[in-house]
């Protein structure tokens, strides 16, 4: 047999276990036929050979969860990430709204209020002091906030006594005024006035393409992209398909939509295709806000606002509705649930679907191949969380770099006590449950080995806090690299085609400038990609 691509002279981490590797590595048809030493592969004819003079190769990487559209939305706007005052913050806007006729929207994204010196959310009177003849919003990094000037409120109808809606949150001023602070559901009556940038098929395709050729060279082979209608940012798994046609995707794209859908039905060739880049995934539900935000669902009120709680975005009924109306289409639910009171109510909805399910006839058999349920985020757990958790068929999908960002206020935000069961990973691990790697982008940067770094580090890039944020909760190395390769497929049952590097596998590899296994945890996050491969097929 004459392969398309032979690898030889390399330390290639097949990451079925830990530590073992091969030397040598052998592509036909987008898949692995050959996984072994130098000497073997010397009886291999190949069409192309690439020496790797000792280079690191791992299994292509994945992000489990983001919103690509929103990203792609996202360069279209002022970015305030790196703002660490408000008067930073209002420097970038003026100078876009110094470029932006009068009464045209200027829009300002990923700001995070905790890393500014004031420690406080902008409202509409900071917004005011840059202009009142544009209409402007910013959205905070979480995506669960919105601040809006005057204008902005008047155009959207937000008034003395408005209403934010089920689920919606509207902050108010002594005067009875809207402050220009929108949180949650009520947030959607400025995605629903403000046109999409990328309506424009041409211009969205541009940027569409740009940011997957990007991700391509920090590595990552797969993602799994997230529609959230509430904020408009729309998935069209036929753009990714078209561009799939015209043998433009750098990567494996799974579409997940959050209103019920009819799943695809794939035949054991449609499978078994290294080529076939794009599918669709499952349902997303959403039960709670975020802790930057102080909207997620606990059960007792936040350490640093005791007065609330949270709240819930889709009660217990609803939720146990929407859980078994998606399982009995054939659906996996994806759902996001983040405080303690969030993960309470998914749990029970899961256990009640499934109960349900049996009472109608379907046999735990029939149940076990069944893709298991996603649980996003899953940033606060306890002992008896976890023992529910082992109990059932789920995969977590957690965000390892937001602890870079929310170690510096965590404790503040939920306690000490409660801040035992943050970001628990090891715990988790060791429980047994398949934690999954993502970045939540635009939340944080989708880039893999920012979140390999934060999984076994658990500080910034700076260090802080020193020794990592509850230390005992690190993952080694092989773990976290485990989260961005071979977990993130268990996800969607492709766990016998990606994930590693064995024979029948599809080639979906990426080549480092150095051994993550070889170096000090702070090291991590300088690690470079010089190639990355799809079926074989040099994408980067």
């Amino acid at each position: 047999m004459e392969l398309d691509l032979l690898f030889k002279n390399g330390i290639l981490y097949t990451m079925e276990e830990e530590g073992k590797a091969v030397e040598a590595l052998g592509i036909k048809d987008g898949k692995i036929v050959f996984a072994g030493c130098n000497q073997d592969a010397d009886f291999y004819k190949s069409a192309e050979t690439v020496d790797l003079a000792g280079q690191v190769v791992i299994p292509g990487m994945a992000d489990s969860h983001m919103h690509l559209y929103a990203y792609c939305q996202n360069q279209t706007s002022v970015n305030l990430e790196q703002a660490k005052s408000m008067d930073e913050m209002l420097s970038l806007i003026k100078e876009k709204a110094e470029k932006t006729l009068p009464r045209n929207w200027i829009k300002g994204v990923n700001f995070d209020q905790t890393k500014f010196k004031e420690n406080r959310f902008p409202t509409k009177k900071d917004l005011d002091q840059i202009s009142t003849l544009h209409p402007i919003v910013i959205r905070r990094c979480c995506l669960h906030t919105i601040v809006a000037n005057s204008m902005a409120l008047q155009l959207a109808g937000v008034g003395q006594g408005y209403d934010g809606g089920p689920g919606g949150i509207v902050e108010f001023d002594e005067d009875g005024m809207p402050n220009g602070i929108l949180r949650e559901q009520s947030t959607k009556v400025f995605d629903e006035i403000i046109p999409d940038p990328l309506l424009d098929e041409t211009e969205k395709r541009k940027i569409l393409l740009e940011v997957l050729e990007d991700m391509s060279s920090k590595g990552i082979t797969t993602i799994h992209t997230y529609a959230a209608k509430i904020w408009r940012y729309n998935e069209d798994i036929n753009t990714y398909r078209e561009l799939d046609k015209e043998g433009k995707m750098p990567v494996r794209v799974t579409v997940y939509l959050d209103e019920l859908f009819s799943s695809e039905k794939l035949t054991k060739d449609q499978e078994r295709d290294p080529h076939r880049l794009v599918q669709f995934g499952g349902y997303k539900l959403f039960t709670d806000g975020s802790l930057g935000s102080r909207s997620a669902a606990l059960h007792e009120p936040y350490h640093d606002d005791p007065k609330n709680k949270g709240f819930v975005i889709c009660s217990q009924e609803e939720l146990n509705l929407k859980v078994l109306q998606a399982y009995e289409k054939g659906l996996q639910s994806a759902i996001h649930a983040i405080g303690d009171r969030a993960l309470d109510i998914t749990l029970t909805a899961i256990e009640e679907t499934l109960r349900t399910t049996r009472e109608k006839g379907m046999t735990e058999e029939e149940q076990s191949q069944r893709l298991p349920f996603r649980i996003i985020h899953v940033q606060m757990v306890n002992e008896e969380l976890i023992e529910r958790m082992k109990k059932l068929p789920l995969v977590l999908d957690i965000q390892p770099v937001f602890l870079g960002t929310d170690a510096r206020w965590i404790e503040d935000r939920i306690g000490k006590e409660r801040a035992k069961g943050a970001y628990a990973w090891k715990t988790l691990k060791d429980e047994g449950l398949i934690q999954t790697g993502g970045s939540d982008c635009p939340v944080e940067s989708y880039d893999p080995i920012a979140g390999i770094f934060s999984a076994v580090a658990r500080c910034d890039k700076n260090g802080q806090p020193a020794g990592g944020y509850g230390p005992h909760e690190k993952l080694t190395v092989y773990e976290a690299i485990e989260l961005f390769t071979k977990n993130v497929h268990y996800a969607t049952g492709q766990q016998k085609y990606l994930g590693t590097l064995e024979v029948g596998k599809f080639a979906d590899l990426v080549v480092l400038d150095r051994d993550p296994f070889a170096m000090d945890e702070m090291s991590l996050k300088d690690i470079k990609v010089r190639q990355t491969y799809i079926a074989g097929k040099r994408v980067f």
